[in-house]
């Protein structure tokens, strides 16, 4: 009788000790993901949401400006994670809109943001004490609406893009370097890169659009691809979150028209750049002030500092970022409601 009771006792006891060592979501949450606890069974998630408006009016001004404006923008960034023992599902969205509505055009809406990525990664960790994992990576990114280029005289006549044109679809394996949710360092030396475009674009130039071949709607990539991330909040008060893709074609070649005249230069050398940065100042409770800074290097998106006008005669861009080139850039600066959880 002794012994069963003994028995019992040991195996209540070991049930008892397995049962906190599996880490729950206020475990793993509390530590930012950062866990070597190999039972760990647990869904972490956090996301922030940023909405600002700013309005303008002038009457009898004699500096001059705007009569009426109004300018909204909106940020959501998001991650859900699921932990599985050795296995990590991450899963991050990153979503920006913003309008702008003049009197001096009718107040007809003008985009002045657009973006959705989404990105899914499955990783299982190569060793119980060590931060690495092999990762599948797929990752998408489009926009919500149309585009248009509101430097033609004309600019609503034809759109420059729409929903899911272009749509970028990645898949990549690779090794991947993982610090909780602070830090995470993928990289991948095969990569499928596939971009779909609608016909509609590439038929506007001879030389496509979107790296797709005129009169194409698809074209499929392979090379090298590196994506870094990190977010930090440096208070309660102030946090910064930051994001780098790098991704080398290797397949690039120079392309040419069927008259064989060069349409496009291009070679494994051009590699394409994304670094996204966002800074987050709370100074109240459900309000922010946002600052937000996007770069973007794409040889498939070339600058013209030129247009034609609807007599057909080339003219010269009132643009005083021309000489930023081929980057693309954005900046934004939002006061408003702030909502993180």
């Amino acid at each position: 009788m002794k012994k069963i009771v003994l028995t019992l006792g040991l195996l209540i006891s070991g049930l008892s000790l397995f049962a906190q060592e599996v880490e729950t979501y206020k475990d793993v949450e509390a530590k930012k993901g950062v866990t070597k606890n190999m039972d760990t069974v647990a869904w972490v998630y956090n996301g922030n949401l940023v909405l600002g408006l700013n309005e303008g009016m002038l009457h009898n001004w004699t500096a001059g400006g705007e009569l009426a404006s109004l300018t909204f923008n909106g940020v959501f960034t998001g991650s859900l994670t699921y932990y599985h023992r050795r296995s990590v599902w991450t899963n991050t969205l990153d979503a920006t809109y913003g309008l702008f509505y003049a009197y001096s055009n009718d107040f007809v809406p003008r985009k002045t943001d657009d973006r959705i990525d989404l990105t899914s990664k499955y990783g299982y960790r190569l060793h119980q004490t060590r931060d690495f994992y092999f990762v599948f990576l797929a990752n998408a990114r489009t926009q919500f609406s149309k585009g248009y280029n509101y430097d033609l005289p004309e600019w609503d006549t034809f759109s420059t893009s729409k929903f899911l044109s272009p749509l970028y679809i990645t898949f990549a394996p690779g090794i991947e370097y993982r610090k909780g949710e602070m830090l995470s360092l993928f990289i991948s030396p095969l990569a499928s890169r596939n971009i779909f475009v609608d016909k509609y674009y590439t038929l506007m130039d001879p030389a496509g659009a979107y790296g797709v071949k005129y009169g194409k709607s698809f074209r499929s990539e392979l090379g090298a691809y590196c994506s870094a991330r990190f977010q930090k909040d440096f208070s309660k008060t102030i946090s910064y979150k930051s994001r780098i893709d790098l991704y080398s074609n290797y397949l690039a070649k120079d392309s040419y028209d069927t008259a064989g005249v060069l349409v496009k230069a291009d070679n494994p050398g051009n590699i394409d750049i994304m670094w996204d940065n966002l800074i987050g100042i709370k100074v109240y409770k459900y309000f922010a002030l946002t600052f937000g800074l996007t770069a973007i290097y794409d040889n498939d998106l070339p600058y013209k500092n030129t247009y034609i006008d609807e007599s057909g005669v080339e003219q010269p861009k009132d643009d005083p970022t021309s000489g930023l080139g081929w980057w693309q850039m954005k900046q934004m600066f939002t006061i408003g409601f702030n909502y993180k959880f």
